[in-house]
């Protein structure tokens, strides 16, 4: 198994395993990756480039912590944001796609919630994920971690999207079923 160069004492044995298998999933179907990260704050990004012999799989990464930040460089629909809240199925599933048409990656994984305390209506703890490939549907997931703090919650998050990255990926490989 690859490890990270940086991180890996930092990291549980179970989220390197994710990153091995993400890594060498893209790099064997010639696949490149990309993030759009909110509360994460770049922080799958950083991982996925940080395995030797694996990171040339990572295109880009974008980190868009803000509401205009999402709007300018994902492209999601101030309207959007203003309906749903940042922290949504729908933003979530817009920065994914929106990372997606402004990327030459064919992998997206994008992720927007609450890690730590936020407005006084705001459920901490609250994370939307989704995937979007070229040529595929857009996923979604949403988890509800609570009240376990900053560092724990971004480590969870990076579980789930690792999670659901390899799923996608092995998805993808999967030969086609011939059903006459």
């Amino acid at each position: 198994m690859a490890m990270t160069e940086t991180l890996s004492a930092s990291l549980p044995t179970a989220i390197e395993r994710l990153i091995d298998d993400v890594l060498r999933l893209a790099d064997d179907s010639d696949l490149s990756l990309a993030t759009a990260e909110s509360c994460t704050g770049g922080l799958l990004a950083s991982i996925l480039t940080d395995v030797e012999g694996r990171s040339h799989v990572f295109e880009r990464g974008f980190v868009v912590y803000t509401d205009g930040a999402k709007v300018q460089m994902l492209q999601v629909a101030p309207d959007l944001l203003a309906t749903y809240g940042a922290v949504s199925e729908p933003v979530a599933r817009a920065m994914a796609e929106g990372a997606l048409q402004r990327s030459g990656a064919g992998l997206v994984l994008a992720v927007t919630g609450f890690a730590g305390p936020a407005g006084p209506d705001d459920e901490t703890g609250l994370v939307h994920f989704a995937v979007a490939s070229r040529g595929g549907t857009t996923t979604h997931a949403v988890r509800r971690f609570g009240e376990i703090g900053r560092g724990p919650c971004r480590l969870a998050c990076l579980e789930v999207a690792l999670t659901m990255m390899k799923a996608a990926l092995e998805t993808q490989q999967s030969p086609s079923v011939n059903r006459d």
